[in-house]
């Protein structure tokens, strides 16, 4: 873990040559039906300008109460997906007996309150996607359904798989951004921001509905690329709301409890 300075707070970005108006993107992973979460974290990112587009990561659905719900925000928000696990679990692409007993619970609830549109919009997602120079996948370039990657090592295995200079991944619920020739960096409370430039970047903007970086506030973050610059930050939202609806829909208790603490 390198020190708060490590990555670019306080650098100065490299310039940047223009070719379209600035665009500020919103980039969400791991939503997994937690509606509340996602509209929290929509909020957060309109109030300091307009956000252009969104850029979704994957596991839309899963865990939560309210997938038929989210998958429709989503599609409101006319966001570029990639297919996450829980994604293609819900619908029938990959065997549940993948999944732990309590995912694969939540996964088999979440299908069964998709509707078809739904269900043929999260089949049709691909499973990567490349943009602006990023490679967008849910685990990692070298899998992209189901590897996690968590540490630097992996961080370089992506930038030798990539085809493009900059990685966004998902899947880990944990957020962070790696620095090649820095190293792996989590955000403290106020967040952290990385600028794009001569260093390669894998960063994963976290969980919006359920974190796991004992933060339990809704995940995300924002890609500024006027100046380059990758945001990531938190947003607070009404986790008694989503754990009173999953109690209601009879999820598992686990995956209540642990949107308290962020674990």
């Amino acid at each position: 873990m390198l020190p708060p300075t490590a990555l670019s707070r306080s650098a100065t970005p490299p310039p940047r040559i223009r070719y379209h108006d600035p665009m500020r993107t919103l980039i969400v992973s791991d939503i997994h039906s937690n509606l509340a979460a996602l509209e929290a974290v929509v909020a957060a990112a309109e109030e300091e300008a307009p956000i252009d587009q969104t850029w979704c990561l994957g596991d839309i659905v899963g865990y939560g109460p309210h997938p038929l719900e989210t998958v429709r925000r989503v599609r409101s928000l006319g966001a570029l997906c990639i297919k996450g696990n829980h994604d293609a679990g819900a619908v029938g692409l990959v065997s549940l007996d993948t999944f732990n007993y309590y995912a694969a619970e939540a996964c088999r609830w979440s299908g069964s309150r998709l509707d078809a549109d739904a269900r043929e919009f999260l089949s049709g997602l691909p499973e990567t996607l490349h943009e602006d120079g990023f490679t967008l996948v849910h685990g990692s370039p070298k899998d992209p359904l189901w590897d996690y990657l968590f540490g630097y090592p992996q961080a370089i295995e992506a930038w030798d798989r990539a085809a493009t200079p900059d990685v966004l991944v998902g899947h880990t619920h944990y957020q962070f951004a790696a620095t090649a020739g820095l190293g792996l960096e989590q955000p403290g409370p106020e967040g952290l921001t990385a600028f794009r430039g001569p260093a390669r970047l894998v960063v994963n903007p976290g969980s919006v509905g359920q974190p796991r970086d004992s933060d339990p506030r809704a995940a995300y973050a924002v890609y500024d690329d006027d100046v380059g610059a990758l945001e990531l930050r938190r947003a607070w939202y009404d986790v008694a709301s989503t754990q009173r609806a999953m109690a209601e829909a009879g999820l598992p208790e686990p995956l209540i409890s642990r949107l308290s603490v962020g674990r």
